[in-house]
């Protein structure tokens, strides 16, 4: 199952992570969002150990959403040394995730 981050532990989880980091930034309303949802939480199960995976709600995380621009939702982003290496906009197929976070 795929944790949560917020504005208050996003630098531990996410920017501190000595793994790379896939975050899906969300919200409940958002019809495309709990369509990637379970495609999120099987890539966490995948990538155990090596990767982690958190989702972000961004209507209760105003403060990471704006400081990453993020503009559209479901945005998936990939952090690796504390910086973001990619994003991926909209719904995409599980294969682009999984290639953006072995990149």
């Amino acid at each position: 199952m795929t944790k949560e981050t917020t504005d208050a532990t996003f630098k531990n989880d996410v920017l501190d992570s000595n793994v790379p980091v896939l975050v899906d930034f969300w919200a409940p309303w958002c019809g495309p969002c709990r369509m990637v949802g379970p495609v999120i939480d099987e890539i966490s199960d995948k990538v155990e150990g090596q990767a982690k995976v958190f989702k972000l709600n961004v209507d209760e995380n105003q403060g990471t959403a704006s400081k990453y621009r993020i503009s559209g939702i479901p945005t998936v982003m990939v952090f690796k040394n504390g910086e973001p290496v990619e994003q991926l906009i909209g719904a995409q197929p599980e294969e682009n995730y999984l290639q953006a976070l072995a990149a």
